[in-house]
């Protein structure tokens, strides 16, 4: 299935207090969450939460300036990690009345994370004791959601509108699941996209560059275990704990990828681009890349021919 996508409703003008990032709050025990909105075009607008905040674009575009790094475009289906002490400056480049800026910040207490880091450091080290869990303000601050974190932030805002009397302890565990989804996701980022840099000193780095240099072959778990140096069961359960996917799904992931970019050559056929991504049954490639993209291969290539 396409990655499930946030919405949360947006404001009337008589709803509004200012045009420039009104702020609805939703508090809890274990968190905080603003909803933001901007319905006119604005510049260099401070915002400084005073906690650490994962912040989520549902709409619009905004251009980010953070402290030490080039100010980025930030779209919609992008997450942002702001430290307790960093100040955003913010432009609002194309937000009007009929397409404002939407964006979810949710502001986490320093002891939640504290004892979360704690815990998964306790009993799920990672698999590189020089790499433990821990969040990344800096490099990977910037990331593009999983559907795992985007699943777990869906349930955060349904959280903060119930009026139920369980609702706090629920949201002590989903504030806890956002964060090992956010570490999943960075951890994924580190090592999908940077792979190369850390293929000497980070065991799953050296798999996932195996993986993207023989994505035409035989990809045996044995095989990704070995070069891992850890049996198979650790090997799939380690994989899956620090990165949130499992070895198989990521090998699809990555075949369903360079599908997409084979099928966008108009002398390639489906079933040709099948096998030289490695999948040996056309009816399963079928299958997985529908699921993946809402449509079939042949569709796709229509589409973007």
């Amino acid at each position: 299935m396409p990655h499930p996508t946030l919405a949360h409703p947006l404001h009337t003008r008589e709803q509004l207090t200012t045009l420039v990032e009104n702020r609805t709050v939703y508090s809890l025990d274990a968190f905080e969450l603003n909803v933001f909105e901007t319905h006119r075009v604005a510049e260099q607008v401070p915002l400084s939460m005073g906690h650490l905040v994962l912040t989520t674009m549902l709409r619009g575009k905004k251009v980010m300036h953070l402290p030490g790094r080039p100010a980025f475009d930030y779209l919609p289906g992008e997450s942002v990690l702001v430290g307790e002490d960093q100040t955003m400056v913010i432009d609002f480049p194309e937000a009007t009345e009929d397409a404002p800026t939407q964006c979810l910040a949710v502001a986490i207490p320093t002891d939640t994370i504290r004892h979360t880091v704690d815990l998964l450091n306790e009993e799920y080290p990672h698999a590189e004791a020089h790499l433990p869990w821990h969040l990344d303000t800096t490099e990977h601050a910037h990331l593009t959601n999983s559907p795992e974190l985007t699943g777990t932030l869906e349930r955060l805002v349904q959280l903060s509108r119930d009026t139920g009397r369980v609702k706090d302890v629920l949201a002590n565990f989903t504030i806890q699941e956002m964060l090992v989804r956010l570490m999943q996701t960075q951890a994924r980022q580190l090592l999908f996209h940077n792979y190369a840099r850390h293929a000497t000193s980070h065991r799953f780095a050296a798999v996932v560059q195996y993986i993207k240099q023989h994505l035409a072959d035989k990809l045996t778990i044995d095989k990704l275990s070995n070069l891992a140096c850890m049996s198979k069961a650790t090997f799939f359960r380690v994989f899956r704990q620090e990165l949130g996917i499992t070895p198989v799904e990521y090998i699809n992931q990555e075949r369903l990828a360079e599908a997409k970019r084979l099928l966008r050559q108009p002398l390639t056929s489906v079933a040709d681009v099948c096998y030289r991504v490695g999948f040996t049954s056309t009816a399963y490639f079928q299958r997985l890349f529908k699921q993946a993209e809402g449509l079939t291969p042949g569709a796709y290539r229509k589409r973007c021919l």
